[in-house]
């Protein structure tokens, strides 16, 4: 492509190419619309039986119970694109990267247009403090930087020369005449022409990479629907067992059939979609509360579960700002080789190292820049000189690298020597050094064509750091301590990696493996060294791709944390991805699961606990929904197989069990207080089912204890010969009551009942207590309702046998309970 000098492209040139290569803006996820909303809620197996079993009960004239059922259905649909919906505005809120206009040479004339209209072959006119809109060659250029963290993972800007090229060049390294979409010009000045953009910037072909990697559905979520499909299959045999059984004992096969749609309601845990979808979004909610916002709600639990967090260096361990952090050999003090340091500055700084210059040693009045030296590829140095107020002499003052200022200040070897065994040291604490020289002139006469000319006085050495996030270092202990290995991944120097490392605490014992030592290793050396290497210096995208899989091909789950563009296919290909919300890129945000709002990587510690807790919290729901369930189908089962013997649940009072189940299953249990312990404990086992054996057989005895507490109230009223209506109201009111039982005793698996209750505050559980009581006496003692419900009216004789049936189905845990915490020393925490 030939230059185009001063002219640039005429608007008619500009607006072909527009039309031939399209607007220069990265491809976007489009919102999905709310059927498609609906739609992906709703392709839950249990959702779609739910569906089912409304619409039947609607057809066989039950418009009540079909309504209920449905209502459950729309609920989660509302509740899950609200969720949606609202992480989706936040997330939008975020993108605030990308440049809106950008200037550029247009009919020989400066225009500024919005950056999406620019095309290849624009000169575009940048300058520092912009947002570069493409990938361009720079045709000149004034002393000019750029800052290409988010595509390199280096906090230091790199210098820019204009060359004559035609093709694009890689990002990182000094000197060279490219700069890339997204970066930020932090010094100078110049004209670019554009070789690329869209997708075909080096920006654009990383979005594009991403579509290559698939995200698979959360372990919970696999292990619900596999869990879902055998209850439902088991329903649907036993419902058809009942149709029959009571079509040929009592020969009512219509009425068969209806008891059979009871035996799949009272079996179909239409639950635990439900409450799975209502603790991901509440857990959404309370999350954003401490800066953690779920993209992706399954998500959270995953996180939960993590072993390994693979985290960025720059933005996110450290806050990607530079900051004077130490002086060497200073002449005659610091603070002189501080304000040498900053007259040798911008004056207007935009650039890390300036800023932490200028905010060392801020200027005064009184000073006018007379002549700057920008840096050559020569001579890697800043040059500039000052007249002071009322003083006769001039005063310069150079900064840059050390040897560009050795070769200024013309030192002998044995200074030499002393000034990189200094350089070393800094190093060695993840510093980056520039020397600082002083030269005096007499008068602007004196004034040349080259700083190298200038007589310069050596004043000292100042190393700057990256400094650490105040918090990174408990957070990072935190880690450790709920047995999760943080690892480093960055593109800055192995020195530097290993130097913030140590700081804030990660193990370093193995030392650092670099990118060009990671490109030669085969897949099985990796898979060795991944088990002990922690910090990965000079990494590239695809390699950052690969330490990820060979740390889940050994059973890991994986959390990537990340703010730069670089990092969005290691944070798609992680099992958590978690990207910088203040600071990360909009490919990062869009690609990740979880934004840490805050960009502070203490966040990413509270919601692993926050993970972990929920979790706790859903094990215990479900385990209560199993208790609960199978009471409902014992006396939905047992009295079929004898004619004699009242139906003692019908569709109606299952659908009415359920609206207590529901609330108490996904409010009370979701709203309980994580476990001040949780993160003393390893993070589960990948493979480790939520109803894992043990929980799952207390859960099975819970639910036959309290069927057999409510069968013997069942067979007593039998016994004295009551009305089919009056033993069905006995035996609804002891499984209500039993069902609240079960909640109390299901919220600690340690603390007893009335302890948990003292200890564990939670104000959902007396409001699900009080209304639930309330509704089963507005059944029970309102004549319309309760012949609606087909019930009778019980006596008080009958009330007090019926409550104490349904809560003595819980005395054998509480006991359990007792002995287990006689058999071990008393602890604070609770859970499973």
């Amino acid at each position: 492509m030939k230059a185009l000098g001063a002219v640039g492209l005429s608007s008619d040139e500009a607006a072909a190419r527009f039309k031939l290569d399209g607007p220069n803006e990265l491809p976007t996820a489009k919102p999905r619309g709310f059927l498609k909303q609906a739609w992906d809620v709703l392709r839950q197996p249990m959702l779609f039986l739910l569906l089912i079993a409304g619409t039947i009960n609607f057809l066989i004239s039950e418009p009540l119970d079909g309504f209920l059922l449905l209502g459950f259905v729309l609920l989660v649909i509302a509740i899950s694109i609200y969720q949606a919906r609202k992480s989706e505005r936040a997330l939008s809120a975020l993108r605030d990267l990308t440049a809106p206009r950008a200037s550029v040479l247009r009919d020989g004339i400066e225009q500024k247009i919005p950056s999406r209209e620019i095309v290849v072959g624009d000169i575009m006119l940048v300058n520092e403090g912009d947002r570069v809109a493409a990938d361009a060659v720079l045709l000149d250029c004034v002393n000019l930087s750029a800052d290409e963290s988010s595509l390199t993972g280096e906090s230091v800007p790199v210098s820019k020369q204009a060359s004559i090229a035609f093709e694009m060049g890689k990002p990182g390294g000094d000197s060279t005449p490219f700069i890339f979409a997204g970066t930020l010009l932090v010094r100078g000045r110049g004209r670019a022409q554009v070789l690329a953009t869209a997708t075909r910037t080096e920006l654009g072909s990383i979005g594009l990479s991403l579509k290559s990697i698939s995200k698979a559905d959360s372990p919970l979520e696999r292990e619900i629907d596999r869990l879902v499909t055998v209850i439902a299959t088991i329903a649907l045999a036993a419902a058809a067992l009942v149709a029959v059984m009571f079509g040929l004992t009592r020969g009512l096969w219509l009425q068969g059939a209806l008891a059979g749609i009871a035996t799949a309601m009272a079996m179909l845990p239409e639950e635990f979609p439900v409450v799975l979808t209502i603790f991901m979004a509440l857990g959404s909610w309370r999350m954003s509360k401490i800066n953690v916002l779920a993209k992706n709600p399954m998500a959270i639990e995953t996180l939960g579960s993590a072993t390994v967090i693979c985290t960025d260096k720059t933005g996110t361990l450290t806050t990607n700002r530079m900051q004077v952090s130490e002086f060497y050999m200073a002449s005659p003090d610091n603070a002189h080789c501080a304000t040498m340091a900053s007259l040798a500055s911008a004056y207007e700084p935009t650039d890390p190292m300036d800023k932490a210059f200028r905010l060392e040693s801020p200027l005064g009045d009184g000073w006018d820049l007379i002549r700057e030296y920008p840096m050559t590829s020569d001579l890697l140095a800043i040059t500039h000189i000052w007249r002071q107020t009322k003083a006769e002499s001039l005063l310069v003052a150079s900064k840059g690298a050390p040897e560009a200022i050795i070769s200024l200040c013309k030192l002998d070897e044995k200074r030499q020597a002393e000034i990189f065994a200094q350089v070393e040291l800094a190093a060695a604490k993840g510093e980056r050094v520039l020397g600082v020289a002083e030269a005096t002139l007499k008068s602007e006469s004196d004034i040349g064509e080259d700083p190298t000319e200038y007589d310069f006085r050596f004043v000292g050495l100042v190393g700057l750091k990256d400094p650490v996030r105040p918090a990174a270092a408990e957070a990072v202990a935190n880690c450790y301590t709920a047995g999760i290995r943080p690892i480093m991944i960055t593109g800055d120097y192995p020195a530097t990696a290993l130097a913030i490392a140590t700081e804030i605490g990660i193990e370093v014992s193995a030392g650092a493996l670099t990118g060009a030592q990671l490109s030669e290793m085969p897949d099985d050396e990796l898979s060795r060294q991944v088990l002990v290497v922690n910090i990965y210096a000079r990494m590239v995208p695809a390699q950052k791709l690969r330490i990820i899989a060979a740390l889940r091909a050994h059973g890991e789950v994986v959390a990537m944390t990340g703010d730069g563009v670089n990092d969005a296919p290691a944070l798609k290909a992680a099992d958590i991805g978690i990207a910088m919300g203040m600071r990360g890129t909009d490919v990062a945000r869009e690609t990740a699961d979880l934004v840490i709002t805050d960009d502070d990587f203490a966040s990413i510690a509270k919601g692993i606990r926050a993970g972990r807790g929920i979790f706790a919290n859903l094990r215990k729901a479900m385990a209560y929904i199993v208790a609960v369930h199978v009471p409902i189908f014992g006396m939905t089962l047992i009295p079929v197989f004898v004619s004699a013997w009242p139906l003692a649940l019908i569709p109606i009072l299952i659908a009415f069990l359920e609206l207590i189940i529901d609330p108490t299953s996904s409010v009370v249990f979701e709203s309980e207080a994580v476990d001040p312990e949780v993160m003393n404990r390893p993070p589960r086992k990948l493979g480790e089912s939520i109803l894992k054996l043990p929980v799952l057989l207390i859960a099975l005895t819970q639910g036959l204890s309290a069927l057999i507490a409510v069968l013997c109230v069942y067979f007593w009223g039998i016994g004295l010969g009551l009305a089919d209506e009056t033993v069905r109201s006995l035996s609804f009111v002891a499984l209500v009551v039993g069902n609240l039982a079960l909640m109390l005793t299901n919220r600690s698996w340690n603390l007893s009942l009335w302890s948990s209750l003292r200890v564990m505050k939670n104000p959902a559980v007396l409001r699900i207590l009080l209304a639930t009581l309330a509704i089963l006496a507005l059944v029970l003692l309102v004549a319309p309702i309760r012949e609606s419900f087909k019930l009778d009216a019980l006596d008080a004789l009958q009330w007090v046998v019926a409550i104490l049936a349904g809560l003595s189905g819980i005395v054998w845990f509480e006991v359990y309970k007792a002995v287990l915490r006689l058999r071990r020393r008393p602890s604070k925490s609770d859970g499973h």
